[in-house]
């Protein structure tokens, strides 16, 4: 690192995507107008067909991104501040479109000068050089960069300053010939890669086992066509909760716990989400070929039914529950089909009310934090502070429901044929009434995680619930 020039008087240059902020926003207006309008990706290709400046200006009149929320690189954002303070000019020069930039402008307050893309020029690479050339002159301004599209900025530039640069493209600068100062070094870590595909949320594809059990059909070919339906049906959710993140990015930065997720946060290029999400998706189709039609055909219903949830449904009231229901009760129904087992209306029935009555509880946990923070609406959701009350009596309820649907089933013809002694499972639905209280009651009392389903398998009762629960089934078998 060479010494610095006095700042006075002298100009910086600051790029946007990658170097201001932690993210692109070809991508952030790309993912925010396919969440208000399915028919973006369409949009998309007839703009690219102009070029990407038209792209990006058609996208950003599309989209609406929350500037103020956006993940900006405090390092960088001081840097400029005080670069300003000192004396010196900033600008901010971006291939992001004009607009864009000047709304990010004019919420930092800290740019004399803002050039964007308008549409017609991407003010991108060798055109950016040649447009700061032309308005400072040759090498009369300092530059911020973080990508190898601006080293032929950096090569005109009086000081090369980079931004979570890697040691190549370091190197690369440090060749040009300006004075070089490498600002925020580029941390390298699989964290939060591992963190968005939500392995934690795998737990919920266990239901894929559930018909073997009930069924009491645990032969070595039933069990090894269950685990390759887990990892299929782990695979495709991991695909959608990478596409539901790129769509939820606005409603996420508002969320008081929701912000940290590694897209909202900046801490994975959006452009890796829009890569890895079709791959994950692909992969999981091709493992699923040799399970048979049924279970590609669910697998399907599955994937389409998560898109539409994504895009509209979870924005309708009561919709969005029943269709969150349907979802658990689909990996059921897949289970069924992978392994040529055949599905008991008494265990749809009872994941039907079961599962919509957690899907209820996770809307309540939501309505009690917009609530708490004194928001009419729970963020991207369709639901008032006022119906908090209403989503907590259909938790209850339908889970009560649930409850009377297993004390029916005890009762049941088909009980004789799979169980020795009826008895203990009637403990099982004294536990399940229980439970099912308990969790109404915890987030009522806001302890609640966004996702029940998370909640349960970190909360140390709900352990000793399933315990119980496996030696009541294990009494109600016991010769």
């Amino acid at each position: 690192m060479l010494a610095q020039a006095p700042v006075q008087n002298r100009v910086l240059a600051v790029d946007l995507d990658g170097t201001l902020i932690c993210t692109d926003m070809l991508y952030e207006t790309f993912w925010s107008a396919f969440s208000r309008n399915w028919t973006t990706p369409f949009v998309a290709l007839g703009g690219l067909a102009a070029g990407r400046a038209a792209l990006k200006s058609r996208l950003g009149a599309l989209a609406d991104v929350d500037i103020e929320k956006l993940p900006y690189r405090e390092a960088i954002v001081a840097y400029v501040r005080q670069w300003r303070a000192d004396g010196g000019r900033t600008v901010l020069v971006t291939a992001s479109d004009q607009a864009v930039a000047d709304r990010v402008a004019e919420h930092l307050g800290i740019f004399d000068e803002v050039y964007g893309s308008d549409g017609v020029t991407n003010l991108k690479g060798p055109r950016k050089a040649q447009f700061l050339a032309e308005r400072f002159g040759e090498g009369g301004f300092a530059y911020i960069g973080d990508a190898t599209a601006d080293l032929p900025v950096w090569k005109r530039a009086n000081e090369a300053i980079t931004a979570t640069a890697s040691s190549s493209l370091r190197a690369k600068v440090d060749g040009l010939g300006p004075p070089t100062r490498h600002l925020v070094e580029k941390g390298v870590s699989l964290k939060p890669y591992a963190k968005a595909l939500r392995p934690h949320q795998w737990l919920k594809n266990a239901l894929i086992f559930l018909p073997m059990m009930a069924a009491h059909q645990l032969s070595a070919v039933t069990i090894l066509q269950a685990v390759t339906a887990f990892v299929v049906f782990s695979m495709v959710a991991s695909s959608v909760y990478l596409l539901n993140d790129l769509l939820d990015l606005s409603a996420d930065r508002n969320h008081a716990r929701k912000h940290k997720r590694p897209f909202a946060a900046g801490l994975i290029p959006l452009s890796h989400g829009t890569i890895l999400a079709p791959l994950l998706l692909a992969a999981g189709f091709l493992l699923a070929v040799p399970l048979g039609l049924k279970f590609v055909l669910v697998m399907l219903a599955y994937y389409a039914t998560t898109m539409a949830y994504s895009l509209h449904l979870k924005r309708r009231i009561v919709i969005d529950i029943c269709v969150l229901a349907g979802l658990y009760t689909l990996r059921i129904l897949a289970g069924g089909m992978a392994t040529d087992v055949p599905l008991s209306v008494w265990l749809l029935a009872f994941s039907i009310f079961f599962f919509f009555s957690l899907a209820a509880v996770k809307r309540q946990a939501e309505l009690a934090d917009a609530l708490d923070s004194n928001k009419r609406e729970a963020s991207g959701r369709g639901y008032r502070a006022e119906d908090l009350q209403l989503i907590t009596s259909m938790a209850i309820s339908s889970g009560y429901v649930s409850v009377l649907v297993m004390a029916l089933y005890t009762t049941s013809s088909n009980i004789s044929s799979l169980y020795r002694h009826a008895y203990p499972l009637w403990g099982v639905c004294l536990v399940l009434f229980y439970w099912i209280s308990r969790m109404v009651m915890i987030t009522h009392r806001r302890r609640m995680h966004d996702d029940p389903v998370v909640f349960a398998v970190k909360d140390r009762i709900s352990h000793f619930c399933l315990l119980i629960i496996a030696a009541l089934v294990a009494a109600s078998l016991w010769p």
